[in-house]
Parts: structure tokens; sequence; C-alpha cells
């Protein structure tokens, strides 16, 4: 390979060393292979949104090296020539990690931070770093740390590697084959009660979808690819002040506001955590509890950047993901946001799409609107003539409807926002206008 060819592959990025001596300094790696799927596979705009993913996490990427071969090397994933020259990269710009942005078995991992002198990690792990920093509740505690251990239990044989290497060392092998065991079994025990946990939580959840659903209160998720601007919109919507920066998975936690969509109409809108490609396989199911609310959920908000270059495939992987997570009946409407910078030539339009701006509330009108038709249907608002000894119906309206005014005189007079089911059990009260 000549220089200028290696140079096509290699891309670098300065910075004084003196701004980023206490942070990780990272070299970024990604294979293309016609032997890897398309979602193992590494290109430019994926090694761009691992820089992305580093940024979040607080490191700095010093150079992205993007290596072609036919197939992945069973040792080195990346080839021996293409190890070492990563190796000199690594040693000619200080870096002290190196990220690989396609899966790496944990053989792999281990045998490059022998060869490369540095930690190696792979993309999954970069993304249970960056879900580690930013759980807040408690209950995203519990799912990442589920998440994390199940990462790190088939990895286990490469952390005491370093014993086995030590062969006729008296005290040294057979201790370190009882610690990875010691090891395996005390993860084994924190991944079983973790999903006990998250059980409860799942019960709870149970709960409060049933007192919902007595309720007949409708619920409408807000999805999408990370960074799409889902929390913009939920505070748009509700006047909310959830932190909502340009970082990839800025907020993880769930956040369920109520919103007023109609005065008759009135549901809790939840913003969900972001997708993303490549979404290591143990978050989607340690965050099943979360994102199980997807599957019992009235509406699908599917908020879609329409800036972004690659909002086609990033749409393409949430539908994948909400399918992959049991939601693909859930009705839907594609959210296209951030139509302020939009400049492109295909604008959304049809049945089930709504061009809006979450951060200038251009469309939101539209956008409520179309929410309304959805969840709205036959909801009207009637007056009711109640006898005094029925007053178990006006229980029953409070309970099942939105009593707005209660009037006693002759006869008890109630104006309340009802569904058609409420409708039903009172028809013989209604006050014909």
């Amino acid at each position: 390979m000549t220089e200028n060819q290696r140079n096509e592959e290699i891309t670098l990025y300065m910075f004084d060393k003196t701004e980023v001596k206490e942070i990780n300094r990272a070299v970024l790696v990604g294979l293309n292979a016609p032997g890897l799927t398309r979602e193992e596979n590494a290109t430019d705009d994926s090694l761009d949104e691992l820089a992305a993913l580093l940024d979040t996490a607080g490191g700095v990427c010093l150079a992205t090296v993007l290596q072609n071969r036919s197939a992945p090397d069973p040792r080195t994933f990346i080839g021996e020539g293409k190890a070492a020259e990563v190796k000199e990269l690594v040693e000619r710009l200080g870096a002290d990690i190196v990220i690989f942005d396609n899966p790496l078995s944990p053989s792999q991992q281990r045998v490059l931070t022998e060869e490369l002198g540095v930690t190696v990690m792979d993309r999954a792990a970069l993304i249970l770093d960056i879900f580690a920093k930013r759980a807040r509740t408690s209950e995203g505690r519990l799912q990442v740390a589920l998440a994390q251990y199940k990462y790190l239990l088939p990895r286990l044989t490469g952390m005491w590697k370093h014993l086995e290497r030590q062969e006729g060392a008296i005290g040294t092998r057979g201790p370190g084959e009882t610690q990875m065991e010691t090891d395996r079994r005390m993860i084994h025990r924190k991944i079983d009660k973790l999903e006990d946990e998250l059980r409860d939580v799942r019960r709870v959840r149970a709960t409060q979808r049933e007192r919902r659903e007595k309720n007949e209160v409708p619920v409408v998720a807000i999805v999408g690819y990370t960074n799409a601007g889902k929390s913009t919109l939920l505070n748009a919507l509700t006047g909310s002040d959830i932190p909502a920066n340009n970082r990839l998975f800025d907020t993880l936690d769930t956040t369920t506001r109520t919103l007023a969509i109609s005065d008759t109409c009135t549901a809790l809108i939840s913003d969900t955590v972001g997708f993303i490609s490549k979404l290591p396989h143990q978050l989607v199911d340690a965050f099943k509890a979360t994102l199980e609310e997807l599957t019992f959920a009235d509406l699908l908000l599917h908020v879609i950047d329409a800036d972004h270059p690659n909002w086609r495939e990033q749409a393409a992987v949430v539908d994948r993901l909400v399918q992959e997570l049991g939601a693909a009946e859930t009705p839907r409407l594609e959210v296209f946001n951030k139509c302020d910078k939009f400049v492109g030539d295909i604008l959304p339009h049809g049945e089930g799409m709504v061009s809006i701006s979450a951060k200038t509330g251009a469309g939101l009108p539209d956008l409520l609107s179309a929410i309304g038709k959805r969840l709205d249907a036959g909801v009207r608002r009637v007056e009711l003539r109640l006898p005094y000894d029925k007053g178990g119906v006006l229980d029953a309206l409070y309970r099942e409807a939105k009593v707005e005014k209660v009037e006693y005189g002759d006869a008890i007079l109630v104006t309340a926002v009802c569904t058609p089911k409420t409708l039903g059990r009172v028809g013989e009260y209604l006050v014909e206008s």
C-alpha cells in the first residue's frame, strides 16, 4: 500500500495536547467487509457518529481509520498489517484508547489490547459507558447495570489471561481459574438479582397501566433516533423544562407529562430513550421494562430529523427496533422535525406525516390536530341530568370521564367530556341540546 493510499483511509484531527491531557484521547477504527452485514459494517458516516458518541462520553477523537478487506481477520479483526499501522498511529498521536465501530469478540478485544498497548473497546462498550453516565433514575441505573454485566460476562476469560500465561508458576494458574469462576458466579448472581428487580418494575408499570386503561386515559409515546429532537418536542407540547441539548443520548430516563390535545381530549405523553444503529442487544433486552410501554401506547410519534442527511437510514433503524420490541401494530405518526433547517427537495406529505419544528413551534398545531384525530374519535362534551338517587352515576363519571361542572338544583346537572363507552352507560340521562 502506498503512502497516498494509506492517507486516504486515515483521517487525522489536530488538537493542542495540553487541551486534551485530562480526557481520553481516542483513535477510532472501522472495518468495511462484504462478509459483514449492513448493521455490522463500518462506513465514514458511522465513524462520524462514533466520534459524536465519543464526544458525548467526554473523549476526543484524534484520528479515524477505515479498513477495507474481504473479510474480518479472526485474530485481529482488521489484519496484522493494519493493526501495526494503528499501533504506530496510537504511539505517534499519544492516544490512550482505541474504539472499534464494529462489534469485537472477547478474544479479538484481548488480542488487540495486547498488540496495541492501550485499552481497546467496541461501539457497544462505548454506548454502555454513556448510558451508565447518563442514567439518573434508579430504574435507569438498574437497566444499565444489567446490560453491563451481560456484556462483561463473556469477557472474563480475557481479564484473567495474564495469569494463564504464567503456566507452571506455583500458586498462579489454579487460583486464576478459581478467581475467574468466582467472578462468573458473582456476576450470574448479580444478573439474577437485577432481573428480579426489573420484574418488580414491570409489575408496577402493569398496575399503572391498568389504572390508566380503567380511567380511559390515552397514552402517546415519542420514539426516534437519538438527537432527533424528542425531548425538545415534549417540552414544546407540554411546557416542560427537560434538558434538551444537541448531543447523543442526552436524556435516557423516561419522562411522562400530561398533554392537552383539545378541549375534549387529554393524554399522557412519554419520551423514550433514543435509538441508534448498532444498539447493543444487551441494552435492548435490559430496557424492555421501559420500552414495552410502546406496545401498550395508543399512538407512537416517530420523530425524524429531517435535516440529517441520513434520515432515511435512521428512520429504518427505529422502525426495525420498534418491530423487534413488538410494537409494529401500534398506530404511528411520522413527525419530521427541524423543518426550519431542512433545505432538501423532498418534503413529507400524506396521511400519517407531519412536518414541524419543535424549536420554533412551527407545525405544532397541525401535529396536535393529527394526534386529536387519532385519539379523539367519538369524545363529546355533554350535559347530564341525574336524579339525586343516582349519585353512583356521578361517582362513575368522576372515575371515567372529565367532569367540568356540577350544579345542584331539583336534580344534579353535570357537564362532562365523555368517551363513547361512557356515553353508552349514561345515555338515558343526556340533556338534549
